[in-house]
This record gives structure tokens, sequence and C-alpha cells, in this order.
């Protein structure tokens, strides 16, 4: 089958509600019994085709009622409101999976397992990410706040780090692991402290994550 050649490259923020490291990294339950997350995206290089989407971001906030693997789940997607027409068509194509080789990205992957997707908005995006520290910032007025900070030691209070290698990964191939802290309302709710949050050099395009 012919896709659309699309590819984006730039940094990631994720932060979710499980325990910091995330069991659903190394295919175990999630910490809670269930699984919610925001995940964010600035383009620094991409294209749909021959749609630019150089400086672009995005945000996606996720819910699960269980694992992400059995399935029900629901998404919600910002995009940045200086996209236009055609752009915002291409990263709604995008980030719900289409225009992909099967199984080839997360957000192929999720499409799977998502019943519910929300009507996207288009807002002014704030995104601000360090990944050597460890800290980042996701930000839209009234909808979600996001705050990354390193991991600390629990007796010293000095940073902790970690950094992942996911070889095989369809996200992220490595990525500085961090602690996280979410408030965000709409359609879907958010709200915790102090949780599993990484920053990523993304890669992602048709065929999968370089």
């Amino acid at each position: 089958m012919a896709y659309i050649d699309w590819r984006m490259r730039g940094q990631e923020l994720l932060n979710c509600n499980c325990a910091w490291g995330c069991p659903c990294q190394f295919n175990a339950l999630p910490t809670q019994g269930n699984c919610r997350a925001v995940a964010a995206m600035r383009i620094d290089e991409g294209h749909f085709g021959d749609v630019k989407l150089d400086g672009l971001k995005w945000v996606v906030m996720f819910a699960w009622p269980g694992a992400i693997h059995q399935g029900n789940g629901e998404a919600f997607a910002i995009i940045d409101e200086k996209a236009d027409e055609a752009q915002r068509s291409a990263l709604l194509t995008i980030l719900s999976g289409g225009e992909t080789e099967p199984g080839a990205t997360i957000f192929n992957v999720f499409s799977t397992v998502i019943d519910t997707l929300h009507e996207p908005a288009f807002l002014p995006i704030t995104f601000e990410a360090d990944q050597e520290a460890r800290t980042g910032r996701i930000a839209i007025d009234g909808l979600v706040e996001t705050a990354i900070e390193p991991i600390r030691n629990p007796v010293t209070g000095e940073p902790h780090r970690a950094r992942v290698n996911l070889p095989e990964g369809f996200e992220y191939k490595e990525a500085e692991y961090a602690s996280g802290s979410t408030e965000a309302t709409g359609a879907v709710a958010l709200n915790w402290q102090s949780r599993h949050a990484h920053l990523a050099r993304l890669d992602l395009s048709t065929h999968g994550a370089a």
C-alpha cells in the first residue's frame, strides 16, 4: 500500500500518572491500574507530503480505564493555532495513526486502542524543554499545565539521572526520564503530582521511529 510520505523531527515531552519509570515502558501493567497521560511535541523539521510542518506544536491528552492494550481509550488533541488548514489536517491525520505503516508509530498503535476521539482544538501552545537538564513545561491557558523536573534523590535531594534506550521503540529510541506534574481540564481531565515523565528527541515517519 502506498502512503503519503511524512516525517516529524523535534522535541517531545510526556507526563503520565504512573510512578517514575512507567511500567508501560517495559510491557508491565500501569501503576494505578489505568493510564492517563499528556504528550506534546515541538516540530523542528517536518512535512506531510508537500505540506511543511516546521515550527508547529501539538499536545494530546489520553485516558484509558485500564492498561493501554485493553482498549476503550479516549484522546483529545490540541494543534498549534498558527497551523493553517492544510497543516491542521496533516497533523490530525498523523496523530490519529493515518498514512502510517501498521504498528510503525505510537500514533498508529494507539489508534487501535482508542474508541473516543474528541473534537480537536486549535489554540496557542507554550512548550519549553531542556532534555539535558530534564526540565520542561506544557501550557495552554485554561486547559492544561504540565511542569517537568529531574527525579530527586529522596535522601539528598540531588537530581537523579535515568536514561532508557528502546532499540525497537515505536515512540522513541532513547529518552531522559524525569518527574512531572499535570493539571488539565476539558474533554480529558488529568491531575497528579510527581509522576513519570520523559523527554526525547523524536524522529517519526510513515515507516516508524528512527
